[in-house]
């Protein structure tokens, strides 16, 4: 017996493409097996039941009587294998054929030849064989039963044996058994090139197949797949990565009870599609529902996006207007700026002038480098190019980092200290934003941070499964009220700050999907964390 991985039996070895489903090709064999024991028995119970007249072994009633008793033993030993399944399908079913058509052979002759009807017993056969097996091989079992008709009467004639032989009924009967095998053969081919069309179209669903979920693996938007009943049918990697799981959930209300909750809301009512996730990690989530198109039960779509991911190209297109507006408006500013700080600079070297007039001229000094430098943070944030992401290692580049930082900036080592605590960290981020931000937050901290009190510490690990670096200081820290405005451009609490430094470490951070924000540590300290993109998945 021959399967495939569709438990599906071929059972004709010279029809190789002819095959039959296993539950149905055993309950063929079981029907035909039933049959087989019902006419052995009737066999058994006419020969010894003696009803007059009968043709019943009339011709030889030896031959009769072994006939059909070895015909019902031949039987219940197929029905012990049936049962027991000791022997393959194929084997079976060409055992109960063959052993059919001798046997009905031998007990048509017993009782007379062809004129006493047993031999249409044999079309039984040959059918059972066309259904079972099919294919060749149910011209191979017709041809078989019409030699062996033919040989009987050809037996018969040479020894007299029989008193009318009938080559005319032999050939008639012949005939209609290789039509019956042929009506099989024909429908098995067309079985066959179904089964090759579907096959073949079970082959272009497969790879589809594949290909949807290799696209919605690989989609950076996260894709969520629910019923009614919001049991999680499908979650792509980028999803389990947005929401820092590793396996797909069981339920919507195992990511969020809040969006289980709009979930319901939005079956009621359409207009309420969306809803907005806040993960630990302060990791802000997008979420749009809706209605897959089925043609069976109704799936529900959950689109995850990314508001960072969403900010970094809305900050993109920011850049690029303030790009444009700053270059037309650069020489406009600058060129009277740099007049007005030569002119204040002149002035102050009058040897003439009071100590009040060389006050003024101080604070126009002062205030034309304040103006210039916020026309160059200007500059910077509207000529910054896109990020050139790579993957960093953090141990080798932090302590390269500060070592470059300290010496830039003249301070001690000893003013920095750097813990990491797992290795390998691996980040995904364009390494000269990366400076760029540490070099602000750095610089902040060496000025409001009192390093005076301790070292100011540069912390790497990992949080909500991302590596994370933390810039931690002695300093009072942010006063609540101005937290909410942080980030915001020129927002400063220092007479001497431009307050955008926070606002380009910020786009920085988004630009190359990390997030920035501000923490109080455990013992109250100020903490600047910046959440980076783990190498490791940006690459799965």
């Amino acid at each position: 017996m021959q399967e495939n991985n569709q438990s599906t039996i071929y059972p004709c070895p010279i029809s190789k493409g002819y095959g039959i489903p296993e539950k149905q090709a055993w309950l063929l064999l079981k029907v035909y097996f039933v049959y087989r024991l019902f006419l052995a028995c009737l066999f058994i119970s006419l020969n010894y039941g003696r009803i007059e007249p009968s043709v019943l072994g009339s011709f030889n009633m030896p031959l009769y009587h072994y006939s059909s008793e070895f015909y019902l033993l031949l039987t219940l030993i197929s029905g012990f294998l049936f049962r027991s399944r000791l022997a393959s399908y194929s084997f079976q079913a060409q055992f109960l054929l063959f052993s059919d058509i001798i046997l009905l052979t031998l007990i048509m002759h017993a009782c007379g030849g062809i004129k006493s009807g047993i031999g249409i017993l044999l079309a039984v056969s040959v059918a059972s064989g066309g259904v079972t097996i099919g294919g060749r091989c149910a011209m191979f079992f017709a041809a078989i039963a019409s030699l062996l008709v033919l040989a009987n009467e050809i037996y018969a004639d040479i020894t007299n044996s029989i008193y009318t032989t009938s080559y005319t009924s032999a050939g008639m009967l012949g005939a209609a058994f290789l039509t019956i095998a042929l009506l099989f053969y024909v429908l098995a081919k067309r079985s066959e090139n179904l089964l090759e069309l579907a096959t073949q179209h079970q082959q272009t669903i497969a790879n589809l197949e594949e290909l949807n979920h290799y696209i919605i693996q690989h989609l950076q938007t996260g894709i969520i797949i629910t019923n009614r009943k919001q049991n999680v049918q499908l979650a792509n990697a980028a999803a389990l990565n947005m929401l820092k799981l590793e396996k797909k959930p069981l339920q919507l209300g195992n990511i969020s009870t809040r969006l289980a909750e709009d979930f319901i809301d939005w079956q009621h009512n359409k207009e309420l599609d969306q809803s907005q996730l806040t993960l630990a990690n302060q990791t802000e989530i997008r979420v749009r529902f809706m209605l897959l198109p089925t043609g069976g039960r109704a799936f529900y779509m959950l689109i995850l996006e990314d508001i960072a991911l969403y900010n970094q190209h809305v900050q993109q297109s920011k850049l690029a207007s303030l790009g444009r507006l700053t270059a037309s408006i650069a020489h406009e500013i600058r060129n009277p700026l740099s007049a007005i700080s030569h002119a204040g600079q002149l002035l102050s070297e009058n040897p003439n002038f009071s100590p009040q007039n060389q006050r003024l001229t101080e604070i126009i000094q002062s205030n034309s480098k304040r103006v210039n430098q916020i026309i160059e943070d200007i500059l910077q944030l509207s000529r910054r190019s896109g990020s050139r992401r790579e993957i960093i290692q953090l141990k080798p580049w932090l302590t390269h980092y500060l070592q470059t930082f300290t010496l830039e900036h003249l301070v001690e080592q000893k003013t920095f200290r750097l813990y990491i605590e797992q290795e390998p960290l691996t980040a995904f981020i364009d390494p000269g934003h990366l400076k760029q931000i540490l070099d602000n937050l750095c610089q902040n901290a060496l000025i409001y941070g009192q390093p005076e009190q301790g070292p100011i510490i540069l912390h790497s690990f990992i949080a909500e499964k991302s590596p994370c670096i933390e810039v931690i200081d002695n300093g009072p820290g942010i006063a609540r009220e101005h937290l909410s405005h942080l980030f915001e451009p020129f927002f400063t609490t220092s007479t001497k700050g431009t307050g955008l430094g926070l606002f380009i470490c910020k786009g920085l951070a988004e630009l190359n999907q990390a997030k920035l924000g501000y923490y109080l540590t455990e013992n109250k300290g100020s903490s600047f964390r910046l959440y980076l993109s783990d190498a490791n998945k940006s690459f799965h």
